[in-house]
């Protein structure tokens, strides 16, 4: 790479990022219409196949409010039946390696988990979430702020004791689509308080898209002052407003190596519909327009990393790519990744792009083949001191 890379304009770019796939859960918590269930542990298990380690299973939360995860019990004993397992193993894939997580906003989904678990089905990490401001904590989880610290307290103590993980988000980083501007410090403060009752990990999210790159920075930097471990922080960007993959790379620039996404950039709040009949959802600030909401494309995420040489943890990304591709025809629209339209960028020459009287005319002015400048002029361009100088 360049001498002027990324890596020495910022010294703490990662030359190697941690990506998890949250497309079952966070992607389709958005679909109007039903996900068959087979649809949804066939992509678990070609995600795994495409090398991808960390996957957001379902929702273990009341089917009642967002019944796309009323088969919640059946995903999850989809990717522990000895048949998947045997083709993991096949393709040399260790099932151990693979981390499966279910999110469990209020206590009886964690106990859910925990009754799942001790039947051999259960997640290996579950989920929780506060936000920063109380308002929007409030319309998610139906609990004041103390009160659900109390209930995130006991939950992470059963989740441990049945040997699974928690990880504690933080919401409204960035500011609250209900009570407007939020302060870094309460969001820097929860993720300590998350940690000191024992969250495993810290997914700090901007759920609406309200986070301009430069704050981004500004936040992750304030993050890893105050806590650098990095493997405890994960970054998760919604591309309501068209910045998730600049909050990627400016999150990447402050230090931060795990990363979450969904195929196609699917995602948003929960869904008011599904099958065409309402269903409670998100309610009042659910946006209207599918294409409008979504999380960082998966696919595009990793091209981008690719491109400028970060290893994306070994995904095999033309086989991700294929999936989003599928992911289109699952969904039945059109999604929000570009690389599933472009591809990657070519790596060598498209001879059937090249033009064949480019060398007839070359040796018709007597140029040699792989001249790029006229005879004569000097080897190197002396660019005048007067266009130099700023006015």
């Amino acid at each position: 790479m360049s001498e002027h890379n990324l890596f020495k304009v910022h010294p703490r770019m990662p030359k190697k990022v941690r990506l998890g796939d949250i497309t079952m859960r966070d992607g389709f918590q958005h679909e109007e219409h039903w996900i068959p269930t087979d649809a949804k542990i066939y992509y678990l298990q070609e995600l795994a196949f495409a090398g991808v380690k960390r996957m957001e299973v379902t929702n273990l939360g009341n089917p009642r409010i967002m019944p796309q995860f009323k088969d919640a019990e059946e995903v999850l004993k989809g990717v522990r039946d000895g048949y998947f397992v045997k083709r993991l193993n096949k393709k040399g894939i260790d099932p151990d390696d693979i981390e499966w997580t279910a999110v469990t906003i209020r206590e009886p989904g964690v106990d859910k988990a925990v009754q799942l678990r001790e039947q051999g089905i259960g997640p290996d990490r579950l989920l929780m979430m506060v936000s920063t401001d109380e308002q929007h904590h409030f319309a998610n989880s139906g609990t004041t702020l103390p009160e659900y610290w109390k209930e995130a307290e006991r939950c992470i103590r059963k989740a441990h004791d049945a040997g699974m993980k928690m990880c504690g988000t933080v919401s409204t980083i960035w500011g609250s689509p209900i009570s407007g501007p939020t302060r870094f410090e309460d969001a820097v403060e929860f993720t300590k308080r998350w940690l000191s009752i024992g969250a495993d990990d810290i997914e700090h999210a901007d759920h609406d898209g309200s986070a301009p790159p430069d704050q981004v920075y500004r936040y992750y930097a304030m993050i890893l002052d105050a806590i650098p471990n990095t493997d405890l922080h994960i970054g998760h960007f919604h591309a309501t407003r068209g910045w998730g993959l600049a909050n990627v790379l400016a999150a990447l620039q402050a230090g931060i190596d795990i990363f979450e996404g969904t195929l196609g950039g699917t995602g948003g709040q929960p869904a008011n519909f599904l099958d065409r009949s309402p269903v409670p959802g998100t309610g009042s600030y659910y946006y209207k327009d599918p294409n409008v909401v979504g999380l960082v494309a998966f696919e595009d995420m990793c091209v981008m990393l690719d491109e400028m040489g970060i290893e994306p943890d070994g995904i095999d990304i033309d086989r991700l790519l294929e999936l989003g591709d599928m992911m289109e025809r699952t969904v039945g629209r059109r999604l929000r990744s570009e690389a599933i339209l472009n591809g990657r960028i070519p790596k060598e020459p498209r001879e059937d792009f090249k033009r064949p009287m480019l060398p007839v005319k070359k040796e018709k002015f007597g140029e040699k083949p792989d001249q790029l400048i006229p005879d004569g002029w000097p080897e190197t361009a002396v660019v005048p001191e007067a266009v130099l100088k700023k006015k």
